[in-house]
């Protein structure tokens, strides 16, 4: 059963090869349409250099890798096992004793490779790029932090109108009253400060404005009073770090600063963000094993009788990527929503294409 045989070492050279040439139809096809022609508006229009555009342009590609190896392994699995079955080959393995599991047994094995590597491009690559990317942006975006006390009342709330890594502007601070009416909370103070100095264990507002509000919500009267500390302790450096982060996507991230980040937000009660970001930290590690569903997808659809429609086994497989890549969005709104838990969110799709496997395994003759 384990013994590698010549059988083996040609149903995996072929997979492999007929891998990498759907590797690559996919890379250009997915790059062609959108992000061509952003490098080209960068080159014409901003004036990038052509050497700086092609940089951008290979920042690109680990993204797409990520997304690309299953269903390279999935099209090259079905390419190879179809291109079998109408030669008689696997005709011929069959009758020599050779099941259909014991055929595909190197293609798993291909998978297996194909699911550490996929595993690496996640966790390693992707952020790696995507951090050389985001260090020549700047981020101009709002960012809203609201503190409660013991009881959970509203105490205050600091508003960032825009930010970049390096500097904080436009800062408003807002200091809520005691007296709170049944469908609304009261302000006390409203606090202006156009731009702040950030420090660890506390953010200090420079030529501050304050304006004094009443008890029926008016101005009562405004003044400078220089410079303000706010945050102090520990929150400075944790509102700080979510402020960042906030205008980052996941795939910024390695798997020890997601789970950092992640801490974070449950800590400060980011219900939401944090289910989001859960579901997509277990997709780190569910997404790989999709190489394997996929290289045994591809073998099943790939087999056929040699009179058989070539085509059918390639739409259904056109219609397990689709499917897979349009429900992922869905199956994350389900877990930010708390509608399913983060694991089943992010398992749901893996389970979907186990119980097709079984259900092909069970109704076509193998």
């Amino acid at each position: 059963m384990f013994k590698i045989t010549i059988f083996d070492k040609y149903i995996f050279k072929q997979v492999f090869l007929a891998t990498l040439v759907c590797l690559l139809l996919f890379i250009i096809v997915w790059i062609a349409p959108e992000i061509l022609v952003k490098i080209i508006r960068k080159i014409f229009i901003h004036h990038v250099p052509f050497v700086q555009a092609m940089k951008l342009l290979l920042l690109e590609i680990p993204q797409v890798l990520g997304k690309a190896l299953p269903v390279g392994i999935l099209l090259g699995s079905i390419f190879t096992f179809d291109k079998l079955s109408k030669d008689s080959e696997l005709s011929i393995f069959r009758g020599i004793g050779l099941s259909f599991n014991r055929i595909m047994a190197p293609v798993i094995l291909l998978g297996i490779v194909f699911t550490g590597l996929c595993f690496n491009v996640g966790s390693s690559l992707i952020p790696a790029a995507e951090k050389i990317d985001q260090a020549k942006k700047d981020f101009f975006t709002h960012f809203v932090y609201i503190e409660k006390d013991k009881n959970g009342d509203l105490t205050q709330s600091v508003i960032v109108t825009s930010f970049t890594p390096n500097q904080v502007r436009g800062v408003y601070v807002v200091d809520f009253s005691k007296k709170k009416y049944d469908d609304a909370a009261t302000f006390d103070s409203i606090t202006y400060a156009p731009w702040a100095m950030v420090y660890d264990d506390k953010w200090v507002l420079q030529d501050v404005l304050k304006c004094k509000i009443d008890t029926n919500g008016i101005f009562e009267k405004s003044k400078k009073i220089g410079n303000v500390e706010i945050l102090k302790g520990e929150s400075a450096k944790n509102v700080y770090t979510m402020m960042k982060n906030s205008v980052k996507k996941d795939r910024v991230f390695t798997n020890s600063e997601l789970k950092n980040y992640m801490n974070l937000l449950k800590a400060q009660e980011h219900t939401d963000e944090y289910q989001f970001m859960l579901c997509k930290y277990y997709q780190r590690f569910l997404h790989p094993l999709t190489c394997i569903l996929f290289a045994i997808l591809g073998c099943m659809l790939g087999f056929s009788p040699p009179r058989s429609q070539r085509l059918v086994g390639f739409t259904i497989a056109v219609g397990i990527v689709f499917a897979y890549y349009i429900t992922l969005p869905f199956f994350d709104l389900l877990a930010q929503k708390g509608v399913l838990p983060a694991f089943v969110s992010a398992f749901a799709p893996i389970a979907a294409f186990i119980a097709s496997i079984i259900i092909i395994k069970k109704y076509k003759d193998l």
